[in-house]
């Protein structure tokens, strides 16, 4: 689906011209000729004022059926322990510190220092 073949949809629909449109959102009726035959590609807040200026939720600029879609549940994000390393700012003053250093290590010897710390890390955990 183009965003501008469904937005002239969406405004035709609603028995509008671009110069309602353009009234509507404050947007030039040539920049919403240009969106409506694919010549530039609106941003999210563009997007918007049209939702508003057409008086429908921002979805239907995407979706196409007659219901809303249905809403999926993501996973929760697991709680972050205040503990973990990587949390308190030395730690990050520590790893800004790492990075600068690995970025000028050769490949070879970043794959054998991660080789190394993943054994030093199941030897700790066993």
């Amino acid at each position: 689906m183009l965003i501008g073949d469904r937005l002239r949809e969406l405004r035709e629909g609603k028995r509008l011209s671009q110069s309602d449109l353009e009234k509507r959102t404050g947007l030039l009726r040539c920049y919403i000729s240009r969106v409506e035959n694919g010549h530039t590609i609106p941003a999210v807040e563009t997007l918007e004022k049209f939702a508003s200026a057409l008086q429908i939720p921002m979805y239907q600029i995407f979706y196409e059926g007659e219901n809303p879609p249905e809403v999926v549940e993501l996973p929760k994000p697991r709680p972050v322990d205040d503990n973990a390393f990587g949390s308190t700012e030395e730690d990050a003053r520590w790893l800004a510190k790492l990075r600068r250093l690995l970025s000028q290590t050769s490949e070879s010897d970043r794959k054998l220092l991660l080789y190394m710390v993943n054994k030093m890390a199941r030897s700790k955990a066993d």
